[in-house]
């Protein structure tokens, strides 16, 4: 693996020695069929570098991309780097006033679209942003870009047409700052993360040396290049690695494990609900017919990780951080699946503890609080949130990053992680891990997958009901008093849901994640059904 001294711990400086070390040899294949050699990664990148400067790009500038999983993403954020200007890949999910915030808080005047997201960028007012060019990739309607007015909508492949390749403008260090990426904003606006060089190489670095990468390996990336996880993770790791890249567009677990053998992957990670989806796929004979060896997952559940592991042929890797955090800890290879268990700290990077909520005061191994940490090295950790201070002090208040998820430590020194906080639930006395009682559900015959918030508890005293979302299995008609009967046998009874509301779906990131915020504004509803206080007195 490509070990370089931290001063040199940037983006372009790795694509640069891998380009001299690999050359032709490929680095990333498409679902489409096109590929990318590790010297293509680097000179296209140069030539679009040269193309972006003559359209005024220049160092502290933003670059944004709108764009699905494809080569062209990480060409973008190559020539951006080269040029000491910051790349901030968003959402292809984002619309209307959700996708106006981040084009205007990013302040990017050369945005980079696929020409199918196009309908969707000129509904939002470009007025207030910056934009002043919109390079596309793919073909572009007829008439479309008169939707964009004075701004000029050129297609990609032009800015590649200016001249020879040329060396960076400006030489980026490891402080500068690399990429900005958005955070759900599930507490308010998305804010923008501020990723220094160094923290984006860290995120691979060390990736990279947990799943024991190689050159022999093949990385399947199904997940959006528009987050940390596939961008630095697992691209970037790759790229240190020499390993190799399968890229898709977007995951689906029909497809997972024909998609693993048609690329012969070695490796692979997955969040929220997508290695559970994996597993609620009819299993087969030959599901161990895989070359799959580590995959690295978070939220694994007693119900199904060991038999995952055993039924796929693989080993899962587990571990916890953010996008602004860096990741804090992994499990090792030597210690057997524990679920909810996110291994060692990683402390030769960072320091953690675990406090309460309410007086940032330490509390004892054992218990239960919110994960807080802060970096030992400078810039491996973000820099702040993008043109919004008050958020970025509000994170760091007393000094330590407060990380909102809820998670103790063992007598070990081992993280576990419970839950966000928001989406823990206080109810009697006790905190409820929604996540917990979502496992219990979804082993139920007619359940296909379910959601868990807290609700405001008609007992006064401030705390909350559990309400469960069920998403039923084609043809199945479970009964609510069945399914609370069901969770009675299974969970403490603080922990029965009380209320229970039937979906034909879940709300969903793009990364699997259930948007519980949109749930839990729900509340009580003309659908749901309220069992009382019945079942936990049984």
């Amino acid at each position: 693996m490509l070990e370089l001294p931290k001063s040199r711990w940037t983006v372009t400086e790795v694509i640069r020695e891998q380009a001299k070390r690999y050359g032709e040899r490929e680095f990333l294949r498409h679902e489409n069929g096109s590929t990318l050699s590790f010297a293509d990664l680097e000179n296209r990148s140069a030539a679009l570098a040269s193309g972006l400067a003559r359209l005024g790009v220049k160092q502290g500038d933003r670059v944004l991309a709108f764009l699905f999983n494809d080569p062209s993403l990480l060409l973008v954020l190559a020539a951006a780097n080269r040029l000491g200007a910051i790349f901030v890949p968003i959402n292809t999910e984002l619309k209307g006033a959700f996708l106006e915030h981040q084009v205007r808080n990013s302040s990017a005047r050369v945005v980079v679209a696929d020409a199918a997201l196009l309908p969707t960028l000129a509904a939002i007012n470009l007025d207030a942003c910056a934009v002043e060019t919109v390079l596309t990739v793919g073909a572009v309607e007829a008439g479309l870009a008169a939707a964009f007015g004075r701004r000029a909508v050129l297609p990609l492949d032009t800015a590649f047409e200016h001249g020879a390749p040329s060396t960076p403008v400006v030489e980026p260090t490891a402080r500068d700052i690399s990429t900005v990426i958005y955070t759900s904003g599930t507490t308010g606006p998305s804010k923008g993360v501020l990723m220094p060089h160094a923290h984006c190489y860290l995120l691979g670095r060390n990736l990279a040396r947990v799943l024991e990468l190689t050159e022999d390996d093949v990385y399947y990336v199904c997940m959006p290049l528009f987050h940390t996880n596939a961008l630095f993770m697992q691209v970037l790791g790759s790229l240190l690695a020499g390993a190799r890249v399968a890229l898709v567009r977007r995951f689906s677990a029909s497809r997972w494990l024909d998609d693993v053998r048609r690329y012969r992957a070695t490796v692979t990670n997955a969040l929220g609900v997508m290695p559970e989806f994996i597993y609620r796929q009819p299993p087969t004979p030959h599901d161990r017919d895989n070359s799959l060896r580590k995959m690295m997952a978070v939220p694994i559940a007693k119900e199904w990780g060991a038999d995952f592991e055993a039924r796929f042929g693989v080993s899962f890797v587990q571990g916890f951080g953010l996008t602004e955090s860096n990741i804090l800890c992994y499990t090792s290879a030597d210690e057997r699946l524990e679920p909810g268990c996110c291994g060692r700290v990683l402390d030769e990077w960072f320091e953690v503890k675990i406090v309460n909520p309410e007086t940032d005061e330490e509390v004892p191994t054992g218990e239960s609080g919110e994960i807080v940490v802060r970096p030992k090295h400078p810039w491996c950790f973000m820099a702040g949130y993008l043109d919004m201070p008050e958020r970025t002090v509000e994170a760091w208040r007393n000094l330590w990053f407060h990380t909102g998820d809820a998670g103790r430590l063992d007598e070990r020194g081992r993280l576990f992680f419970i839950d966000r906080i928001k989406d823990c639930i206080r109810r009697r006395g006790e905190n409820i891990s929604s996540y917990e009682v979502e496992q219990v559900l979804n082993t139920h015959a007619a359940v296909a997958e379910s959601a868990v918030v807290g609700v405001p508890s008609v007992v006064p005293g401030g705390e909350e009901e559990i309400k469960a979302y069920i998403v039923a299995k084609p043809g199945a008609q479970p009964a609510p008093a069945q399914l609370v009967a069901y969770c009675v046998d299974r969970m403490p009874r603080f922990a029965v849901p009380r209320y229970i509301e039937f979906a034909s779906e879940l709300p969903k990131t793009q990364t699997g994640k259930v948007k519980k915020q949109e749930l839990r504004s729900r509340g009580i509803t003309a659908e749901t059904w309220d069992g009382g206080d019945t079942a936990r007195r049984r």
